[in-house]
C-alpha cells in the first residue's frame, strides 16, 4: 500500500488497521523551524459509519484525531537531527476499527517503523502504550470496556532507553502509583521497540543527503562578542515585557552591526536566519548556566518558588459561575454554564457502536493578547485543543455523578495572561469557578507545571515553570489533581530521556506545588456554594412508567407543547421514563411537575378524587379522577338513600368528589360518591372527650 511514499507501515491490533505513511520534500525548507506535520484521520467506514451531516464526508479532524496526532507529534519531534530542515509528514490512517481497541497508540508504532524504512534520518524506534489499572492490576492496551473500570488512563511513549511522553488522566491516584504506572509501561515499550528492530532488519535505506543549515565560519564568534554580556544583563530583568524587549534591543542591534560588515559571501537572506538562531543559542545558554551554577531564575525566583497567587471567585455578574485565577504573569478566567439534556454534546465516533454525548465539555481559549502580540484570529488551534482536554481530563473525575446533579456543564477558560503554564492556570480557573457555580466537586483541583535543566551530568528541576523556561530548558512536566493525588498528566521532554530518579523528584515537587496552591484556592473557597445562581436553570427529575410518556407528549406533541408554554419549563423525556424538567423559576419547575404527575399519576383504591362528570346513564354517572381516567359512580353509590334518577344528583359538566372503591381485573373503576362524602364529614366532626 502507498508504496510511492518515502516510508509506509500497515499495523493491525485485533481487527484495528491504521495505514502510515512518510514523506518528505526533497529539498529544504526556507522556514525557520522544522516542518514536521502529523496528520491523524479517521475513516468513518472503517466502523461501518456514514459520517453526520450534510455533505455526508469526512470534513476537518474532530478533538479526538487532533489529540491523537498530537500524541505522535510530540514523541517523533526531538528524534530528528538539529538542523535537518526538509518539510516531513506522516499520515496515519484509520482503515478499519473493531470497537475493542484504540488505534492512537498504534499510529506512533506505524509511524515510526514508516520513519525508519524511509531515507529520512530518523532511526530511533519508538513506540507508546496505554495502561490501565483494574484492582491493582496492571494492564497495557486495554479495550474501552476495560477502561470503564480502570481508575487511570495514561499513554505513555518512549524509546528503548527512556519515556519521552505521557499524556492521560487518573482518579485522584497518588503520585508513586503514577511512577509504578509509567515503570510498567516502559517495559511495554521496551518490548515493541525490540519487535521493530526486528521487523526493520535488512530492510533500511539509506539515508538522503542532507545539509544542516549552520552559521557561516566566524559569524558565530562574531555574534558571541558584540551579544553575549547584553544578554547575560537581559536575561536578569524579572518582567517579561522588559526582558523580551531587551533581547529584541539586542538582536536588533546585532542585526545592523552585522550587515554593515558582513562579507560578500554571507547574503543578507542568509545573515538574518543565523543570527537569529545564534542569538537563541546564547539566550538558551546564558539560562541554563544562571539556573544551574548560582540557582536564580530569569524572575529572580529559586528553583522551588511559586510566583504569587490571587483568586476571585463570582467576577461576572451574570454567567452561572467565573473565576479569575492569577500566578505571576499568567491568568485565566474561567466560566461556567450549566445547561439541560439538549445541550449535551454528540460526538461522531468510530470508536462506539452507539453515538457518544458529553455532558461535561471544558474548552481553552488562547488569544493573541495573552502575550501581547497583534495577530489574527483563527480557528481553535491544536495547541488549544490539547490544553483544554488535559484541563477537562483534571476536572471530569471529581465531577458529581450524572444522576445526583443533572446538568450539562460548559466550562470556558480564556487566558488573559500568559507567560508559561496557562493550563495549569485553566483547571485551576475551572476549579474555583465550578465551586463557586454551586456544582458539588468532590475536592478542589489545582495544577503545576515542571521543569528541567539536564546538562553535563548537573540537574535543576523547576517548580512553575515560565514560558522561557519552556522554551529553552529540557522539560515540561504539567500534573494536576487534589489534596489525595493525581487526575491529569501531561510530561514532553527535548533530551533522550528521564532516569527514574528525576521523574519521582518531579512527581514529588509536583505535590509539594499543587498542595501550595490548593491552600491559596481553600482560603477564597473552601466548598462549592450551596445554592445555584439566580439565573442557572433548575433540574427536577421524575421517574414514570414508561407506557405514559405517550400520554406526556400527546398528540404530535400538543400536550407537552401546552404544559412548555404554560410554565416556561423545558421537559426532557428519556425511554426508560426518566422526565428531567428545567425552569430558571423554581416555581415553574413545580407547575410543570405537578401537571405531569396529574397525567401520570395511577389510580389508588381508597383514595377521594374530585373531577368532573363526563357523562350520566340510567344506571349511574361517569367522573374523570385523572385526565384521560374515568370510572363509574353507580346510581346506588350517588347518595345515601334511593336515587330515582341519575341528574336528581350529578348532571353532565358537575364536578364531584369520589372515592376510589375497586379496580376490576379488566382495569374498571367503580367508584362512590356517597362513600367520599361519609368519609369527609367524620373528618369534619369535632373531636368528642370522654369524662
Amino acid at each position: 500500500m502507498a508504496k510511492l511514499a518515502q516510508g509506509t507501515c500497515l499495523v493491525q491490533f485485533g481487527e484495528t488497521v491504521v495505514l502510515c505513511a512518510a514523506t518528505v520534500q526533497p529539498n529544504p525548507t526556507h522556514l525557520p523551524f522544522f516542518p514536521l506535520t502529523i496528520e491523524y484521520r479517521e475513516k468513518s467506514y472503517a466502523a461501518g459509519k456514514i459520517p453526520g451531516g450534510f455533505f455526508k464526508r469526512e470534513g476537518r479532524p474532530g478533538d479526538k484525531e487532533i489529540l491523537a496526532a498530537r500524541s505522535v507529534d510530540r514523541p517523533l519531534r526531538p528524534l530528528f537531527p538539529d538542523g535537518f530542515m526538509h518539510e516531513t509528514q506522516v499520515a496515519c490512517f484509520i482503515l478499519s476499527a473493531d470497537q475493542k481497541n484504540d488505534a492512537d497508540v498504534l499510529a506512533l508504532l506505524g509511524a515510526s517503523v514508516a520513519l525508519n524504512l524511509s531515507p529520512i534520518p530518523f532511526r530511533t524506534p519508538v513506540a507508546s502504550v496505554r495502561i490501565g489499572r483494574i484492582q491493582g492490576n496492571w494492564l497495557l492496551n486495554p479495550t474501552f470496556e476495560q477502561l470503564e473500570y480502570s481508575d487511570l488512563d495514561i499513554v505513555v511513549a518512549g524509546s528503548e532507553h527512556a519515556i519521552t511522553m505521557v499524556e492521560g488522566g487518573a482518579v485522584e491516584v497518588p503520585e508513586s502509583e503514577i511512577l509504578e504506572g509509567l515503570q510498567v509501561a516502559h517495559e511495554g515499550i521496551k518490548e515493541l521497540v525490540a519487535f521493530q528492530k526486528a521487523f526493520l532488519e535488512g530492510h533500511q535505506v539509506p539515508v538522503m543527503e542532507w545539509t544542516s543549515k549552520d552559521p557561516a565560519a566566524g559569524l558565530r564568534g562574531q555574534v558571541e562578542d558584540l551579544a553575549l554580556a547584553r544578554v547575560a544583563e537581559a536575561m536578569t530583568l524579572r518582567d517579561k515585557q522588559e526582558r523580551s524587549q531587551a533581547l529584541a534591543s539586542i538582536e536588533e542591534d546585532v542585526l545592523a552591526q552585522m550587515s554593515a560588515s558582513s562579507e560578500e559571501e554571507e547574503t543578507d537572506t542568509d545573515l538574518v536566519p543565523s543570527v537569529k538562531d545564534i542569538l537563541r543559542g546564547i539566550e538558551k545558554k546564558t539560562m541554563r548556566k544562571q539556573i544551574l551554577e548560582r540557582g536564580e531564575r530569569a524572575d529572580g525566583r529559586g528553583v522551588d518558588d511559586i510566583r504569587p497567587i490571587q483568586c476571585e471567585v463570582g467576577v461576572l455578574p451574570r454567567p452561572h459561575g467565573s473565576a479569575l485565577f492569577t500566578r505571576g504573569q499568567t491568568q485565566a478566567l474561567g466560566v461556567v454554564t450549566l445547561g439541560t439534556a439538549r445541550d449535551e454534546q454528540r460526538i461522531d465516533s468510530i470508536d462506539s457502536a452507539e453515538d457518544i454525548f458529553k455532558s461535561f465539555m471544558l474548552h481553552y481559549n488562547f488569544p493573541p493578547f495573552s502575550t501581547g502580540e497583534a495577530r489574527p484570529f483563527r480557528g481553535t488551534s491544536r495547541r488549544e485543543t490539547g490544553h483544554g482536554n488535559l484541563a477537562e481530563r483534571a476536572i471530569q473525575p471529581l465531577l458529581p455523578k450524572y444522576d445526583e446533579f443533572p446538568y450539562t456543564i460548559r466550562v470556558v477558560s480564556d487566558v488573559l495572561e500568559s507567560n508559561g503554564s496557562s493550563s495549569m492556570a485553566s483547571v485551576c480557573a475551572a476549579s474555583l469557578a465550578l465551586m463557586g457555580a454551586g456544582v458539588p466537586m468532590r475536592a478542589a483541583c489545582a495544577g503545576v507545571a515542571m521543569g528541567l535543566i539536564l546538562e553535563d551530568g548537573h540537574v535543576a528541576v523547576l517548580t512553575d515553570i515560565l514560558g522561557l523556561e519552556d522554551a529553552l530548558g529540557d522539560m515540561d512536566f504539567k500534573v494536576a489533581g487534589t489534596a489525595r493525588g493525581v487526575t491529569a498528566i501531561q510530561m514532553d521532554i527535548k533530551v533522550e530521556g528521564l532516569t527514574v530518579d528525576i521523574l519521582k523528584e518531579a512527581l514529588e515537587r509536583a505535590h509539594k506545588g499543587r498542595m501550595h496552591i490548593l491552600g491559596i484556592m481553600n482560603d477564597t473557597i473552601a466548598e462549592p456554594r450551596s445554592e445555584l445562581s439566580q439565573y442557572a436553570p433548575r433540574i427536577m427529575t421524575i421517574e414514570i412508567n414508561p407506557e405514559k410518556i405517550g400520554e406526556i407528549i400527546g398528540p404530535k406533541g400538543k400536550t407537552i407543547r401546552a404544559i412548555q408554554d404554560e410554565t416556561g419549563a423545558t421537559i426532557d423525556i428519556d425511554d426508560s421514563g426518566l422526565v428531567k424538567i428545567a425552569a430558571v423559576s423554581g416555581e415553574a419547575g413545580l407547575r410543570a411537575r405537578e401537571m405531569i404527575e396529574a397525567i401520570v399519576q395511577e389510580p389508588e383504591v381508597g383514595r377521594i378524587y374530585e373531577g368532573p362528570v363526563k357523562n350520566t346513564t340510567t344506571f349511574g354517572a361517569f367522573v374523570e379522577i385523572l385526565p384521560g381516567t374515568e370510572g363509574l359512580c353507580h346510581i346506588s353509590e350517588l347518595q345515601e338513600g334511593r336515587v330515582e334518577k341519575t341528574e336528581d344528583v350529578l348532571k353532565k359538566g358537575d364536578i364531584t368528589k369520589v372515592k376510589l372503591l375497586s379496580i376490576d381485573e379488566k382495569g374498571r373503576l367503580r367508584l362512590s360518591r356517597k362513600a367520599a362524602l361519609a368519609e369527609l364529614s367524620a373528618a369534619q366532626e369535632p373531636a368528642t372527650s370522654e369524662a
